[in-house]
């Protein structure tokens, strides 16, 4: 158990370009066991109040874990409370945090593992993204709820 925690838990740096950097080739994402390498436009970060950082192979995955934090950390998958989340604008691969970012639900792009949700750091990126692959909603993170991640991973 404590090797696939050691796997979860990896260190992650920001490039000057303010791209979400992948550290340990060999992590896999904490909900679907997906390796993270095969997927850097789709990484998601979170930072935990004990200073370490996790990534996750989409924001599918990141709010799973985000809005269920208890049994993470019961089961040994986090070490402590996510104090901050991070995407990568889907159009720029610019880092975001994902309070502030919008995201498009609903594209003909599908993630990692199916159908998910297309982080933009603005408005205007997002409608343009809506304008070549389509998209049925613009929402910001307040809307992701629990009952929309669950209907994403059905």
């Amino acid at each position: 158990m404590k090797k696939i925690f050691l796997a979860l838990v990896i260190l992650v740096s920001v490039s000057f370009s303010g791209e979400i950097k992948l550290l340990e080739n060999n992590a896999t994402d904490p909900v679907y066991i997906l390796p993270l390498k095969k997927y850097p436009k789709w990484l998601c970060e979170a930072k935990l109040q004990s200073g370490k950082k996790v990534q996750f192979v989409s924001v599918k995955s990141m709010m799973t874990v985000y809005h269920h934090q208890p049994y993470f950390i019961h089961h040994k998958f986090l070490d402590s409370n996510i104090t901050k989340i991070y995407v990568q604008d889907y159009l720029t691969g610019r880092e975001v945090d994902a309070k502030v970012a919008k995201y498009v639900f609903g594209s003909r792009i599908v993630g990692p593992h199916g159908d998910d949700l297309i982080p933009f750091s603005n408005n205007e990126n997002a409608k343009i993204f809506m304008l070549k692959n389509g998209g049925t909603k613009l929402l910001p993170f307040e809307k992701l709820s629990k009952g929309l991640i669950r209907y994403l991973d059905m």
